[in-house]
Protein backbone atom coordinates (compact mmCIF):
# COMPACT_ATOMS: atom_id res chain seq x y z
CA UNK A 1 0.00 0.00 0.00
CA UNK A 2 3.26 2.01 0.20
CA UNK A 3 3.15 2.56 -3.42
CA UNK A 4 -0.62 4.40 -3.29
CA UNK A 5 1.07 8.03 -3.93
CA UNK A 6 2.71 7.05 -7.25
CA UNK A 7 0.01 5.15 -8.69
CA UNK A 8 -2.23 8.15 -7.80
CA UNK A 9 0.34 10.00 -9.95
CA UNK A 10 -0.19 7.99 -12.78
CA UNK A 11 -3.76 7.85 -12.90
CA UNK A 12 -3.52 11.19 -12.83
CA UNK A 13 -1.36 11.08 -15.32
CA UNK A 14 -3.55 8.99 -17.86
CA UNK A 15 -7.14 10.84 -16.51
CA UNK A 16 -5.54 13.67 -18.76
CA UNK A 17 -5.65 11.69 -21.91
CA UNK A 18 -8.41 10.23 -21.23
CA UNK A 19 -11.27 13.72 -21.14
CA UNK A 20 -14.47 11.38 -22.74
CA UNK A 21 -14.22 8.96 -19.68
CA UNK A 22 -13.60 11.67 -17.12
CA UNK A 23 -17.11 12.94 -18.15
CA UNK A 24 -18.96 10.01 -18.79
CA UNK A 25 -17.78 9.68 -15.19
CA UNK A 26 -18.94 12.89 -13.83
CA UNK A 27 -22.55 12.40 -15.55
CA UNK A 28 -22.13 8.50 -13.84
CA UNK A 29 -21.97 10.49 -10.37
CA UNK A 30 -25.30 12.09 -11.07
CA UNK A 31 -27.27 9.57 -12.34
CA UNK A 32 -26.15 6.63 -10.71
CA UNK A 33 -27.06 3.71 -12.74
CA UNK A 34 -25.19 0.79 -10.74
CA UNK A 35 -26.54 1.61 -7.95
CA UNK A 36 -26.85 -1.25 -5.00
CA UNK A 37 -25.21 -3.22 -8.14
CA UNK A 38 -21.93 -5.59 -7.52
CA UNK A 39 -19.37 -5.67 -10.55
CA UNK A 40 -17.11 -8.24 -10.38
CA UNK A 41 -13.94 -7.37 -13.63
CA UNK A 42 -11.07 -9.57 -15.02
CA UNK A 43 -9.36 -6.73 -16.63
CA UNK A 44 -5.35 -5.33 -17.17
CA UNK A 45 -4.98 -3.30 -13.66
CA UNK A 46 -3.53 -0.01 -15.43
CA UNK A 47 -3.64 3.33 -15.06
CA UNK A 48 -6.22 3.22 -17.74
CA UNK A 49 -8.45 0.59 -16.12
CA UNK A 50 -8.16 2.76 -13.14
CA UNK A 51 -9.59 5.47 -14.49
CA UNK A 52 -12.69 3.31 -15.69
CA UNK A 53 -13.43 1.64 -12.33
CA UNK A 54 -13.60 5.11 -10.92
CA UNK A 55 -16.51 6.17 -13.48
CA UNK A 56 -18.34 3.10 -12.40
CA UNK A 57 -17.65 3.36 -9.03
CA UNK A 58 -18.95 7.24 -8.96
CA UNK A 59 -21.88 5.37 -10.97
CA UNK A 60 -22.61 3.51 -7.22
CA UNK A 61 -21.11 0.51 -8.33
CA UNK A 62 -19.37 -2.07 -5.53
CA UNK A 63 -16.19 -3.37 -7.75
CA UNK A 64 -13.94 -6.57 -7.06
CA UNK A 65 -11.23 -6.11 -9.32
CA UNK A 66 -8.66 -8.90 -10.73
CA UNK A 67 -6.08 -9.14 -13.29
CA UNK A 68 -6.68 -10.61 -16.50
CA UNK A 69 -2.68 -11.25 -17.26
CA UNK A 70 -0.27 -12.31 -13.98
CA UNK A 71 2.47 -9.95 -15.50
CA UNK A 72 0.01 -6.85 -16.81
CA UNK A 73 -0.53 -5.15 -13.13
CA UNK A 74 0.85 -2.32 -11.88
CA UNK A 75 0.91 -2.80 -8.35
CA UNK A 76 1.17 1.21 -7.55
CA UNK A 77 -2.40 1.61 -9.20
CA UNK A 78 -3.50 -1.56 -7.77
CA UNK A 79 -2.72 0.20 -4.55
CA UNK A 80 -4.40 3.24 -5.34
CA UNK A 81 -7.32 1.55 -6.61
CA UNK A 82 -7.79 0.61 -2.76
CA UNK A 83 -7.61 3.51 -1.99
CA UNK A 84 -10.83 4.31 -4.33
CA UNK A 85 -12.66 1.57 -2.42
CA UNK A 86 -11.93 -0.86 -5.24
CA UNK A 87 -11.33 -4.30 -3.90
CA UNK A 88 -8.31 -5.35 -6.26
CA UNK A 89 -6.94 -8.95 -6.25
CA UNK A 90 -3.78 -8.58 -8.44
CA UNK A 91 0.02 -8.67 -7.99
CA UNK A 92 2.30 -7.97 -10.67
CA UNK A 93 4.33 -11.20 -11.91
CA UNK A 94 2.02 -13.76 -9.96
CA UNK A 95 2.44 -17.54 -10.81
CA UNK A 96 -0.98 -19.30 -12.72
CA UNK A 97 -2.59 -20.25 -9.31
CA UNK A 98 -2.60 -17.47 -7.95
CA UNK A 99 -3.75 -15.92 -10.99
CA UNK A 100 -7.16 -17.73 -10.96
CA UNK A 101 -7.20 -17.83 -7.02
CA UNK A 102 -7.77 -13.64 -7.82
CA UNK A 103 -10.40 -14.23 -10.28
CA UNK A 104 -12.48 -16.52 -7.82
CA UNK A 105 -11.75 -13.39 -4.87
CA UNK A 106 -13.40 -11.21 -7.32
CA UNK A 107 -16.30 -13.12 -7.66
CA UNK A 108 -16.99 -13.23 -4.02
CA UNK A 109 -18.44 -10.23 -4.68
CA UNK A 110 -21.56 -12.00 -6.11
CA UNK A 111 -21.28 -9.99 -9.02
CA UNK A 112 -25.26 -8.67 -10.94
CA UNK A 113 -22.66 -7.62 -13.83
CA UNK A 114 -19.30 -8.78 -15.12
CA UNK A 115 -16.18 -7.24 -17.07
CA UNK A 116 -13.98 -9.71 -18.93
CA UNK A 117 -11.05 -9.43 -21.21
CA UNK A 118 -9.81 -12.81 -22.23
CA UNK A 119 -13.11 -14.61 -21.16
CA UNK A 120 -11.15 -16.47 -18.34
CA UNK A 121 -13.95 -14.83 -15.64
CA UNK A 122 -16.78 -16.07 -17.88
CA UNK A 123 -15.39 -19.38 -18.01
CA UNK A 124 -14.61 -19.59 -14.48
CA UNK A 125 -18.30 -18.71 -13.57
CA UNK A 126 -19.82 -21.59 -16.13
CA UNK A 127 -17.85 -24.10 -15.38
CA UNK A 128 -16.76 -23.51 -10.92
CA UNK A 129 -18.75 -20.53 -9.59
CA UNK A 130 -21.96 -22.22 -11.27
CA UNK A 131 -23.90 -20.82 -7.95
CA UNK A 132 -23.53 -17.29 -9.09
CA UNK A 133 -25.07 -17.66 -12.28
CA UNK A 134 -28.68 -16.95 -11.11
CA UNK A 135 -27.54 -13.83 -10.14
CA UNK A 136 -25.67 -12.52 -13.05
CA UNK A 137 -27.40 -10.29 -15.24
CA UNK A 138 -25.16 -9.63 -17.74
CA UNK A 139 -21.38 -9.02 -18.70
CA UNK A 140 -19.36 -7.10 -21.28
CA UNK A 141 -15.95 -8.50 -23.04
CA UNK A 142 -13.39 -6.53 -24.60
CA UNK A 143 -10.75 -8.25 -26.30
CA UNK A 144 -11.07 -10.81 -29.96
CA UNK A 145 -9.83 -13.99 -28.26
CA UNK A 146 -12.56 -13.34 -25.54
CA UNK A 147 -15.24 -12.93 -28.49
CA UNK A 148 -14.20 -15.89 -30.11
CA UNK A 149 -14.98 -18.08 -27.14
CA UNK A 150 -17.95 -16.48 -26.31
CA UNK A 151 -19.58 -17.02 -29.61
CA UNK A 152 -18.80 -20.44 -29.46
CA UNK A 153 -20.19 -20.59 -25.88
CA UNK A 154 -23.25 -19.26 -26.96
CA UNK A 155 -23.75 -21.84 -30.72
CA UNK A 156 -23.28 -24.74 -27.77
CA UNK A 157 -26.01 -23.49 -25.78
CA UNK A 158 -23.65 -22.92 -22.64
CA UNK A 159 -23.70 -19.15 -22.24
CA UNK A 160 -26.20 -18.64 -19.59
CA UNK A 161 -26.47 -14.56 -19.21
CA UNK A 162 -26.32 -11.72 -22.32
CA UNK A 163 -22.40 -10.40 -23.01
CA UNK A 164 -22.18 -7.16 -25.34
CA UNK A 165 -19.18 -7.69 -27.67
CA UNK A 166 -17.48 -4.29 -26.70
CA UNK A 167 -14.26 -5.50 -29.14
CA UNK A 168 -16.51 -5.42 -32.04
CA UNK A 169 -17.40 -1.39 -31.82
CA UNK A 170 -15.88 0.01 -34.71
CA UNK A 171 -14.09 2.65 -32.11
CA UNK A 172 -12.59 -0.25 -30.81
CA UNK A 173 -11.23 -2.32 -33.84
CA UNK A 174 -10.48 0.91 -36.07
CA UNK A 175 -8.28 2.85 -33.45
CA UNK A 176 -7.48 0.57 -30.08
CA UNK A 177 -6.42 -2.93 -31.93
CA UNK A 178 -5.25 -0.96 -35.02
CA UNK A 179 -3.59 1.75 -33.56
CA UNK A 180 -3.33 0.82 -29.75
CA UNK A 181 -1.84 -2.42 -30.51
CA UNK A 182 0.32 -1.27 -33.39
CA UNK A 183 2.12 1.02 -31.03
CA UNK A 184 2.22 0.00 -27.87
CA UNK A 185 3.53 -3.65 -29.28
CA UNK A 186 6.45 -2.26 -30.90
CA UNK A 187 6.87 -0.18 -27.86
CA UNK A 188 7.26 -3.04 -25.97
CA UNK A 189 9.26 -5.09 -28.24
CA UNK A 190 11.98 -1.98 -28.42
CA UNK A 191 12.33 -1.22 -24.67
CA UNK A 192 13.17 -5.23 -24.45
CA UNK A 193 15.90 -5.23 -26.30
CA UNK A 194 16.65 -2.05 -28.13
CA UNK A 195 16.69 -3.72 -31.38
CA UNK A 196 16.52 -1.52 -34.51
CA UNK A 197 13.98 -1.95 -37.02
CA UNK A 198 15.23 -0.08 -40.29
CA UNK A 199 16.38 -2.29 -42.50
CA UNK A 200 15.29 -5.67 -40.30
CA UNK A 201 12.53 -8.14 -41.35
CA UNK A 202 9.20 -8.51 -39.43
CA UNK A 203 7.36 -11.62 -39.68
CA UNK A 204 3.84 -10.48 -38.19
CA UNK A 205 1.37 -13.37 -38.02
CA UNK A 206 -2.12 -12.66 -38.50
CA UNK A 207 -3.60 -9.46 -40.42
CA UNK A 208 -6.53 -8.47 -38.52
CA UNK A 209 -7.27 -4.71 -36.79
CA UNK A 210 -4.89 -5.64 -34.22
CA UNK A 211 -2.37 -7.15 -36.90
CA UNK A 212 -2.72 -4.61 -39.39
CA UNK A 213 -1.24 -2.72 -36.68
CA UNK A 214 1.83 -3.98 -36.13
CA UNK A 215 2.57 -4.24 -39.80
CA UNK A 216 2.37 -0.69 -40.47
CA UNK A 217 4.31 0.57 -37.68
CA UNK A 218 6.82 -1.60 -38.53
CA UNK A 219 7.11 -0.39 -42.12
CA UNK A 220 6.52 3.38 -40.86
CA UNK A 221 9.91 2.39 -38.88
CA UNK A 222 11.84 1.34 -42.03
CA UNK A 223 11.44 -2.55 -41.52
CA UNK A 224 10.79 -4.98 -44.47
CA UNK A 225 7.33 -6.70 -43.40
CA UNK A 226 5.78 -10.19 -44.23
CA UNK A 227 2.49 -11.02 -43.33
CA UNK A 228 0.97 -14.77 -42.43
CA UNK A 229 -2.56 -15.40 -42.47
CA UNK A 230 -4.72 -18.39 -42.68
CA UNK A 231 -7.90 -15.92 -43.78
CA UNK A 232 -7.60 -15.66 -47.87
CA UNK A 233 -9.23 -11.80 -48.01
CA UNK A 234 -6.80 -10.52 -45.35
CA UNK A 235 -4.15 -11.77 -47.27
CA UNK A 236 -5.26 -10.37 -50.37
CA UNK A 237 -5.54 -7.12 -47.78
CA UNK A 238 -1.97 -7.44 -46.94
CA UNK A 239 -0.72 -8.05 -50.74
CA UNK A 240 -2.57 -4.81 -51.95
CA UNK A 241 -1.25 -2.99 -49.48
CA UNK A 242 2.19 -3.75 -50.30
CA UNK A 243 3.25 -6.80 -47.94
CA UNK A 244 5.07 -10.00 -48.73
CA UNK A 245 2.66 -12.79 -47.88
CA UNK A 246 4.06 -16.47 -46.94
CA UNK A 247 3.12 -19.58 -45.09
CA UNK A 248 5.14 -19.37 -41.72
CA UNK A 249 6.70 -22.31 -42.63
CA UNK A 250 8.46 -20.03 -45.53
CA UNK A 251 8.43 -16.74 -43.36
CA UNK A 252 10.58 -18.36 -40.55
CA UNK A 253 14.08 -18.64 -41.96
CA UNK A 254 13.62 -15.29 -42.86
CA UNK A 255 12.59 -12.99 -40.13
CA UNK A 256 14.54 -10.93 -37.73
CA UNK A 257 11.39 -10.30 -35.79
CA UNK A 258 8.02 -12.34 -35.15
CA UNK A 259 5.17 -11.25 -33.72
CA UNK A 260 1.88 -13.26 -33.23
CA UNK A 261 -1.17 -11.64 -33.29
CA UNK A 262 -4.12 -14.13 -34.07
CA UNK A 263 -6.06 -15.31 -31.22
CA UNK A 264 -4.89 -18.94 -31.95
CA UNK A 265 -2.62 -21.86 -30.62
CA UNK A 266 0.74 -22.73 -31.73
CA UNK A 267 1.47 -20.32 -34.57
CA UNK A 268 5.14 -20.86 -33.78
CA UNK A 269 6.02 -24.19 -33.45
CA UNK A 270 8.97 -26.14 -33.13
CA UNK A 271 8.96 -26.67 -37.05
CA UNK A 272 9.59 -23.09 -37.65
CA UNK A 273 11.88 -22.52 -34.28
CA UNK A 274 14.24 -25.05 -35.93
CA UNK A 275 14.88 -23.35 -39.04
CA UNK A 276 15.07 -19.50 -37.39
CA UNK A 277 18.15 -17.40 -37.63
CA UNK A 278 20.37 -16.66 -34.88
CA UNK A 279 19.27 -13.74 -32.71
CA UNK A 280 15.71 -14.34 -33.97
CA UNK A 281 13.08 -12.32 -31.38
CA UNK A 282 9.87 -13.74 -30.63
CA UNK A 283 7.13 -11.65 -29.39
CA UNK A 284 3.24 -12.62 -28.67
CA UNK A 285 0.27 -10.01 -28.88
CA UNK A 286 -2.43 -11.79 -28.42
CA UNK A 287 -4.23 -12.02 -25.31
CA UNK A 288 -3.18 -15.41 -24.06
CA UNK A 289 0.63 -17.27 -24.14
CA UNK A 290 -0.27 -20.20 -26.54
CA UNK A 291 0.45 -18.47 -29.73
CA UNK A 292 4.35 -19.44 -29.08
CA UNK A 293 5.04 -22.79 -28.69
CA UNK A 294 7.39 -22.05 -25.47
CA UNK A 295 7.62 -25.65 -24.32
CA UNK A 296 9.07 -26.77 -27.61
CA UNK A 297 11.25 -23.82 -27.19
CA UNK A 298 12.52 -25.07 -23.70
CA UNK A 299 12.62 -28.42 -25.05
CA UNK A 300 14.71 -27.83 -27.77
CA UNK A 301 17.29 -25.52 -26.21
CA UNK A 302 20.58 -26.38 -24.50
CA UNK A 303 20.56 -23.59 -22.23
CA UNK A 304 18.25 -20.94 -20.89
CA UNK A 305 19.78 -17.54 -20.18
CA UNK A 306 16.80 -16.08 -18.22
CA UNK A 307 17.02 -11.98 -17.66
CA UNK A 308 19.37 -11.17 -20.59
CA UNK A 309 17.16 -7.63 -20.77
CA UNK A 310 14.73 -7.08 -18.81
CA UNK A 311 11.42 -9.14 -20.12
CA UNK A 312 13.95 -10.78 -22.61
CA UNK A 313 15.71 -14.67 -21.97
CA UNK A 314 17.61 -16.22 -24.35
CA UNK A 315 17.62 -19.56 -25.55
CA UNK A 316 20.76 -21.34 -27.20
CA UNK A 317 20.08 -23.89 -30.01
CA UNK A 318 22.32 -27.16 -29.63
CA UNK A 319 23.61 -25.67 -33.15
CA UNK A 320 24.89 -22.58 -31.13
CA UNK A 321 21.45 -20.25 -32.75
CA UNK A 322 20.06 -17.72 -30.01
CA UNK A 323 16.13 -17.28 -29.78
CA UNK A 324 15.50 -14.45 -27.71
CA UNK A 325 12.01 -14.81 -26.44
CA UNK A 326 9.76 -11.77 -25.14
CA UNK A 327 7.63 -11.54 -21.95
CA UNK A 328 7.65 -15.20 -21.50
CA UNK A 329 5.80 -15.45 -24.50
CA UNK A 330 2.70 -13.17 -23.25
CA UNK A 331 1.42 -9.90 -23.99
CA UNK A 332 4.68 -7.70 -25.08
CA UNK A 333 2.94 -4.69 -24.94
CA UNK A 334 1.58 -5.18 -21.27
CA UNK A 335 4.49 -7.35 -19.84
CA UNK A 336 7.43 -5.17 -21.90
CA UNK A 337 5.84 -1.59 -21.67
CA UNK A 338 2.57 0.24 -20.68
CA UNK A 339 -0.07 -0.98 -22.92
CA UNK A 340 -1.76 1.66 -25.21
CA UNK A 341 -2.02 4.71 -25.00
CA UNK A 342 -4.45 6.45 -22.64
CA UNK A 343 -6.03 8.78 -25.71
CA UNK A 344 -6.59 5.24 -27.39
CA UNK A 345 -7.97 3.74 -24.80
CA UNK A 346 -10.61 6.59 -23.57
CA UNK A 347 -12.53 5.53 -26.32
CA UNK A 348 -12.39 1.95 -25.50
CA UNK A 349 -13.28 1.95 -21.51
CA UNK A 350 -15.77 4.99 -22.60
CA UNK A 351 -17.41 2.42 -24.60
CA UNK A 352 -17.15 -0.14 -22.28
CA UNK A 353 -18.85 2.10 -19.77
CA UNK A 354 -21.75 3.43 -21.52
CA UNK A 355 -22.03 -0.54 -22.64
CA UNK A 356 -22.51 -1.44 -18.76
CA UNK A 357 -24.54 1.25 -18.07
CA UNK A 358 -26.85 0.26 -21.08
CA UNK A 359 -26.64 -3.48 -19.64
CA UNK A 360 -27.74 -2.61 -16.63
CA UNK A 361 -31.05 -1.14 -17.76
CA UNK A 362 -31.79 -3.46 -20.38
CA UNK A 363 -30.49 -6.71 -18.56
CA UNK A 364 -34.22 -8.19 -17.60
CA UNK A 365 -35.34 -8.12 -21.54
CA UNK A 366 -32.13 -9.68 -22.98
CA UNK A 367 -31.65 -13.56 -23.27
CA UNK A 368 -28.68 -15.33 -23.17
CA UNK A 369 -25.71 -14.49 -25.92
CA UNK A 370 -23.38 -12.59 -27.52
CA UNK A 371 -24.52 -9.10 -28.42
CA UNK A 372 -22.70 -6.13 -30.28
CA UNK A 373 -23.08 -2.64 -28.76
CA UNK A 374 -26.01 -0.28 -29.98
CA UNK A 375 -25.16 1.47 -32.40
CA UNK A 376 -25.64 5.04 -30.74
CA UNK A 377 -22.90 4.22 -27.86
CA UNK A 378 -20.39 3.85 -30.86
CA UNK A 379 -21.16 6.95 -32.60
CA UNK A 380 -21.28 8.99 -29.23
CA UNK A 381 -18.22 7.92 -28.17
CA UNK A 382 -17.24 9.16 -31.64
CA UNK A 383 -18.47 12.34 -31.13
CA UNK A 384 -17.38 12.94 -27.87
CA UNK A 385 -13.99 12.65 -29.11
CA UNK A 386 -13.93 14.42 -31.32
CA UNK A 387 -15.06 17.32 -29.47
CA UNK A 388 -13.12 16.77 -26.76
CA UNK A 389 -9.58 16.96 -28.81
CA UNK A 390 -11.53 20.40 -30.85
CA UNK A 391 -12.62 18.59 -34.13
CA UNK A 392 -15.76 19.39 -35.51
CA UNK A 393 -17.12 17.48 -38.82
CA UNK A 394 -19.83 18.72 -41.17
CA UNK A 395 -23.72 18.38 -40.45
CA UNK A 396 -26.26 16.71 -43.49
CA UNK A 397 -28.88 19.43 -44.86
CA UNK A 398 -32.35 18.14 -44.34
CA UNK A 399 -32.18 17.72 -48.17
CA UNK A 400 -29.13 15.80 -47.73
CA UNK A 401 -31.41 13.53 -45.25
CA UNK A 402 -34.35 13.45 -47.20
CA UNK A 403 -32.02 12.28 -50.20
CA UNK A 404 -30.63 9.51 -48.53
CA UNK A 405 -33.68 8.18 -47.22
CA UNK A 406 -35.96 8.90 -50.84
CA UNK A 407 -35.89 5.97 -53.79
CA UNK A 408 -37.75 8.35 -56.35
CA UNK A 409 -34.77 10.94 -57.02
CA UNK A 410 -32.73 9.46 -59.88
CA UNK A 411 -29.75 11.33 -62.07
Amino acid sequence: MELWESGERHVSWAARSMPVLTAIGERFALERPFDGLAIAACLHVTAETAVLMGALKAGGATIALAASNPLSTQDDVAATLREYGVAVHARAGVDRATYYRHIHQALDVEPDLVLDDGCDLVNILHTERTDLLGRVGGGCEETTTGIIRLRQMAAEGALRFPVVAVNDTRTKRMFDNRYGTGQSTLDGIMRATNTMLAGRTVVVAGFGYCGRGVAERAKGLGARVIVTEIDAVKALDATLQGYEVRPMARAAPSGDLFVTVTGNRDVITAEHLAVMKDGAILANAGHFDVEIDVRALDELASEVHRGVRPNTDEYVMPDGRRLLLLAEGRLVNLTAAEGHPAAVMDMSFSAQALAVAWLARERSGLEPGVYDVPEHIDHEVAGLKLAATGISIDVLTEEQEDYLHSWRVGS
